[in-house]
């Protein structure tokens, strides 16, 4: 397929607070060595520090916006302003592999009935950072939680029309007790839209890994277990989903206490009693604002 003829890409990134980080990804984009992609910058800053690091690249084509702060809402901002075929949603502090966009492109290319790609995150080093298969597999709702982040996401424009917005009781600044998660509950409306999704662990994102105290250890399980307990009822996930997703952090939890790891067994804790939490939210929402058929069988 000749260059021109290629699917072009949005890039959204959605950025607050960052600029050593943001200015990183800018250079892993002027790297790329498929160039046909936009950049669709929602700024989130009270001061013009994004206007500044963008207008040090004036080689990649970019356009600004602003939100109010919150994941889920900037992203949302962007949305009526996509154009092109393809669109990924890239966190502000991650990087992209030289090649990655032209084995996106081709991929998408080859195969016209895909409708989301998902890569692996690593950490600088090139470790998995995190719990990725190792295998390329299509993508369900009961796999779905270990084969996406929202910066490993490439989606078609028409797959992103048909699920429309992100949840914004979800994602970073929602406000929330569950502000995580708002990617995986975009993938499981996809795919319950029935939009075939592909895992491929060859296509890598680079994105680091920050060290946490104990006491941010065990916050992070309490807001990350109640945002999967809030995807998993607002999506109508059947008992034995949900049953399997509550015993995991409980026996985590009984076997750190075993190991006499104090630590992770708080964690699992908190993962559990944030995930009891989130169903109850979720359940709640559902009521107020049902989402139709269940998300998986």
């Amino acid at each position: 397929m000749a260059a021109d003829a290629q699917p072009r890409l949005d890039l959204v990134v959605a950025t607050v607070d960052r600029t050593d980080d943001l200015e990183r990804l800018l250079v892993s984009l002027e790297a790329q060595t498929h160039t046909g992609f936009r950049l669709v910058v929602v700024d989130q800053n009270a001061d013009e520090r994004v206007e500044r690091i963008l207008a040090a690249h004036p080689l990649l084509e970019a356009l600004r916006l602003r939100s109010a702060r919150g994941l889920s809402r900037a992203r949302n901002a962007a949305l009526p302003h996509l154009e092109a075929e393809l669109v990924a949603f890239p966190d502000d502090d991650c990087a992209y592999p030289s090649d990655l966009l032209e084995r996106v492109v081709g991929r998408f290319a080859a195969e016209p009935e895909l409708g989301i790609l998902s890569g692996r995150a690593a950490a600088a080093d090139g470790a998995t950072a995190g719990r990725w298969p190792r295998a390329p597999a299509a993508v369900t709702p009961d796999t779905v939680w270990h084969a996406a982040n929202s910066h490993t996401i490439f989606l078609r424009r028409s797959a992103v029309e048909r699920v429309g917005g992100f949840d914004e009781a979800l994602g970073l600044g929602a406000g929330t007790a569950w502000s995580s998660g708002e990617e995986i509950d975009y993938l499981v409306r996809a795919l319950r839209l029935g939009v075939r999704m592909e895992y491929d662990p060859s296509l890598v994102v680079t994105h680091p890994v920050k060290p946490v105290t104990a006491e941010e250890l065990v916050a992070l399980g309490r807001r990350d277990g109640a945002s999967v307990g809030y995807v998993l009822a607002r999506n109508g996930y059947p008992v034995s989903a949900i049953a399997r997703m509550l015993a995991r952090p409980g026996l985590g939890a009984v076997l750190s206490l075993a190991l006499l790891d104090g630590t992770r067994a708080r964690f699992h804790a908190a993962t559990l009693a944030g995930r009891l939490s989130g169903l109850g939210a979720g359940a709640r929402a559902t009521r107020r604002s049902p989402r139709g058929a269940r998300a998986s069988r």
